[in-house]
Order: structure tokens, then sequence, then C-alpha cells
């Protein structure tokens, strides 16, 4: 097997692990959805219970984010191979060193990329849902469907790091690595990128995937400049929480929500 052909079986086994598998699933799910009416009638739940007592939801909760993550861990395990340095290939050694406060600035220099980020994608993403609803090609989106306890507000934010943590490292920081490495060009590295992203959100409407598409394309182009894939952690976490936990702790309260 030589080695560019094992590094294309490598990709396949880890998208097909992870958020290939999820955007197979998501297309299906959307012809299922044409299929049975209009799209602004239904809807598409995140974070719903996964039992009605408690503590056993709690524990289906903690499992479903941890073993989510395992395809992140073999993503790094398999840049520790080829190209052999994970750390720096997706800029943590650098943010690390940067997060670190004694490094003063730098430390929240690093936050405020994350934050800026966030809010370049985040508004007009609001827009862009509300745009599709109006127009029909989007579901209504409800973030979360949790009952109330305790725990349903770390859950969710657990929920949107894991959805952070897995979409960038792998779609971003290893998918753009490894087409880089079959010598693609830029553009067909962040359309592939980006319409990877797209697809696993296909289950939410036509809306979902021009959204997230081209929120591929400026992470991915973000990426490709900087090499560091934490910032776009940071983003797509605030993002994540503002909409699980700001739906779970408004939605009563605002009825266009």
């Amino acid at each position: 097997m030589t080695p560019r052909f094992a590094l294309r079986a490598e990709v396949w086994i880890v998208l097909g692990l992870s958020l290939g598998q999820s955007g197979v699933y998501a297309a299906v799910s959307l012809i299922a959805k044409l299929t049975r009416g209009p799209l602004r009638d239904q809807t598409a739940t995140l974070n719903a219970s996964q039992n009605p007592r408690e503590y056993l939801d709690l524990t289906y909760q903690i499992l479903g984010i941890g073993f989510a993550l395992v395809p992140v861990v073999l993503a790094i395990y398999l840049l520790a191979l080829n190209p052999g340095n994970p750390r720096g290939v997706l800029g943590f050694a650098g943010d690390f060193d940067r997060l670190n406060p004694r490094n003063g600035a730098a430390w929240w220099r690093s936050l405020a990329e994350g934050a800026g980020l966030a809010a370049l994608i985040g508004l007009p993403g609001l827009a862009l849902y509300f745009t599709g609803r109006a127009l029909g090609i989007s579901v209504e989106v409800i973030p979360s469907a949790l009952n109330e306890y305790w725990w349903t507000v770390p859950i969710l934010i657990l929920s949107a790091a894991q959805n952070a943590i897995l979409e960038e490292v792998v779609v971003v920081g290893y998918l753009m690595t490894r087409l880089k490495q079959f010598a693609w060009s830029l553009p067909a590295v962040l359309l592939t990128s980006a319409a990877l992203r797209g697809s696993y959100h296909l289950y939410q409407g036509f809306g979902a995937f021009v959204g997230n598409f081209v929120m591929g394309l400026i992470f991915g182009y973000w990426f490709h400049r900087t090499k560091r894939v934490l910032p776009l952690i940071v983003a797509h976490t605030i993002l994540d929480v503002v909409a699980f936990v700001g739906y779970a702790l408004l939605a009563d309260k605002l009825s266009f929500l």
C-alpha cells in the first residue's frame, strides 16, 4: 500500500466514523422531511432528553459527549504519525502558550479572536435562519429540549464545547491538513471542508446548509492563514452556548424563540 493511498483510506475511515457519517444521515433526514411535508412546518431538536429518569438522562448525556470526542482523539493520533506534530500542525502549542495567564495581554487576545469570529458568524447566521424560516426552506430548530435539572446548563455548555472541538479539529484542522498533503489547491480544500460542514446540518434544511457552508469557508481560510484551530473552537463554543443555553433560559419568555 502506497503512503498516499494509505492516507486517503485513513481520511475516509475518520470521516466515516464521525462527521462524514453524520452528513449522510443528515441528507437522508432532509429527504424524509421533504417527502413528509413543507419544511416550515417541521422541527429539528439538537439536545434532547435521553431518559425520563434524571440521573439516567445525565449518564446518557455524559456518555454521548464523551464518545463523540473519540474521533478527535483518533484524528490527533493519526496526525501524530503523519505529519508527526499535531500540536504544531493545529497550532495548539503556540495557543496554549498564549492562553497562559502569565503571558498577560496575549491570553486575552486569543480569546478575543474567538469572540470576534463568533460575532462575525453569529449575527448574520441568525438573520439567515429567520430568512430561511420565512422562505420555508428551513425547519424550526429547537436548540434544547432537556428537562430542567440542576445539570441542564452545564451539560449544554459541555455539548457546545464537544460540537466545537469535534467539528473544528476534524473538519478544519485534520481534513484540511490531509487534503493539502494530497496537493489539492486551496479553493478545492476550502470548498470540500465547507461542503462537509454544510452537509451534516442538512437535517435543519437548506438554509442551515448555506449558513454553515459560508461559516466553513471563513473558518477554513482563517486556519489556512494562521495554522491555528483553537480560536475556531472558542468561536464555535460561544455560538453554541448562546444558542443552547439562551434557548433553554429564554424560550418561555421570548415568543419568537
